[in-house]
């Protein structure tokens, strides 16, 4: 049976970049494409040319790529020509090979915000899409507010869609701009539209995710018909995001009916590095990845229950939906108080330590971790803890280095010219097998500028001169800072949770608690670059 062929539609680099706070440099949407590109969708959506200045630099200095560049624009004003219109223009001036254009077809819009009639709005639609196909471009018209205006008045909407497909459009995407339809409603309307005249392989969806629905909504659409799929990736978009492309991708490829119906551009060695890309994204953000994103989360395969995780030993679809290798991730056995023998067992093979059942280190190791976790710790989320406790109950723990003495200070005070000053400053002493060594650092700000802190100065300090090991941690970059008080009263303990990552693609937490926050957070750091240098195979002391 041939499969039935979809086209994936990226728009992270134009309608992604709607986001609050969210706004990439040329070359940040360059390494985008490329990511993208390498992945396999069908078209890579650039931005609005002209619309401001970076991404005017950006299709000047656009990469070369296997997908369509498109760029993005809206129909004509009325009172002008196509041919006419320099916003039209500047959208072609771009010379991409595909052109999207938005076009309003809800009754109501056209009257309020536009301010013209029915039938200009018409004119406007075809005479666009027809000055884009005589250019030589392939035309997508995004039928904005296709939705509403279909339930408000269908036999506009509809009109709206013939004449951008009549005019020559390639694709006719029913685009849901408020996010409010339901996936239901989606897919009926949908399949009216093809009756309606407009073939299934001429149809796209564009879906947003206010109400929880956009990949549901997307995938309804393909269930009636549609054809191409516009999204972005993490969801990014305007106020509760575009379709999720990392959720869809996976959900064509291994679930059925999809995966035996339908066929993309995504090969099955592109899949495997979906989790890397998505947190490609959000590293580009400054952002911590979703612990619980479908298929690529830190969370999507970690299975906390001493049931579930003694189950997954026999046969990992038991709690599995999918393998997590299928698109680039790892299952992980969180270790808790609540953990028994089977997840203990479990977390040791993936560390690579094989122990029988019964051993008495296991029960070491289940005391210490219930003891730690009565202390103020949790590894259920800081797993590269767990992994350093273990070896060291195990006495299989590398000694890479040993810290012996840290002092950080902060101070707030008016310098010469009378400006505040806030100032941390950290020193460091760590032994190695070359002997022993001390890092200084130190910064300064004036008021109007974020002072880093002291857990930054010593951060800084720890990591700026491991001797034998420094070139194990250049590729480290902290991620996310989470600080939790427990206990309470004059027994009340700090309990500091650092995430980190690397430039192979690993992302990895680790925990320190003590009465003090900067020691707890000195705990983690230490932790951090031990777990690092583990993973790395630096040479042993």
């Amino acid at each position: 049976m041939t499969r039935i062929r979809l086209s994936l539609f990226d728009t992270t680099l134009r309608d992604g970049q709607q986001t609050q706070g969210v706004q990439f440099s040329a070359d940040e949407k360059t390494q985008i494409a490329k990511a993208l590109d390498a992945l396999g969708v069908d078209y890579i959506e650039g931005g609005w040319p002209g619309a401001n200045p970076t991404d005017s630099a950006f299709f000047e200095t656009r990469p070369q790529t296997r997908a369509t560049f498109t760029a993005f624009g809206m129909t004509k004003r009325a009172g002008r020509s196509a041919a006419n219109d320099e916003v039209l223009a500047g959208v072609l001036n771009a010379n991409t090979p595909a052109v999207c254009i938005v076009g309003k077809t809800h009754d109501f819009h056209v009257d309020t915000a536009l301010g013209i009639t029915l039938e200009e709005n018409l004119t406007n639609i075809s005479e666009s899409i027809a000055h884009l196909v005589a250019e030589g471009r392939e035309a997508l018209f995004d039928a904005e507010h296709f939705f509403d205006g279909y339930k408000a008045n269908p036999t506009y909407a509809l009109a709206c869609l013939q004449a951008a497909y009549k005019a020559g459009a390639r694709w006719v995407v029913l685009c849901d701009t408020n996010g409010g339809t339901l996936p239901s409603e989606i897919g009926a309307i949908t399949a009216r539209v093809i009756e309606s005249g407009i073939p299934g392989d001429h149809l796209g969806i564009h879906t947003h995710d206010d109400t929880g629905n956009a990949v549901a909504g997307t995938l309804a659409a393909v269930d009636a018909g549609a054809r191409q799929i516009q999204g972005t990736l993490n969801g990014l978009g305007e106020r509760c995001g575009n379709a999720n492309l990392v959720t869809l991708v996976p959900t064509l490829l291994l679930k059925e009916p999809y995966a035996s119906t339908f066929e993309t551009g995504v090969p099955e060695t592109a899949l495997k590095t979906l989790t890397r890309t998505s947190r490609m994204l959000d590293d580009i953000l400054n952002r911590v990845p979703q612990r619980a994103a479908p298929y690529v989360g830190a969370s999507a395969f970690a299975h906390k229950a001493g049931l579930h995780a003694s189950a997954i030993v026999k046969d990992p679809t038991t709690y599995e939906h999918i393998a997590p290798e299928a698109v680039g991730n790892t299952r992980i056995v969180p270790m808790s108080n609540q953990a028994g023998q089977s997840n203990l067992m479990q977390r040791l093979s993936d560390m690579g330590i094989e122990a029988e059942k019964g051993d008495p280190a296991l029960s070491r190791i289940l005391d210490a971790v219930k003891q730690r976790e009565t202390d103020g710790y949790a590894y259920d989320s800081a797993q590269a803890s767990f992994e350093l406790l273990a070896r060291r109950e195990l006495d299989v723990a590398p000694d890479y280095f040993e810290v012996e003495r840290y002092r950080v200070i902060s101070e707030r005070r008016r310098n010469a010219r009378g400006e505040i000053v806030v100032e941390s400053e950290a020193v460091v002493t760590v032994s190695t097998r070359d002997g022993s060594r001390t890092s200084f650092f130190k910064n300064e700000h004036a008021q109007d500028i974020q002072d880093d802190g002291p857990v930054n100065a010593l951060w800084q300090a720890l990591k700026s001169d491991l001797g034998p090991h420094q070139s194990k941690i250049e590729d480290m970059r902290l991620t996310d800072f989470r600080v939790r008080i427990t206990q309470g009263g004059t027994e009340a303990v700090t309990r500091v949770i650092i995430d980190f990552a690397d430039n192979q693609g690993r992302a990895w937490a680790t925990v320190g608690v003590s009465a003090n926050i900067v020691d707890a957070a000195f705990e983690a750091l230490v932790d951090a670059i031990n777990w690092k240098l583990l993973r790395d195979d630096a040479t042993v002391k």
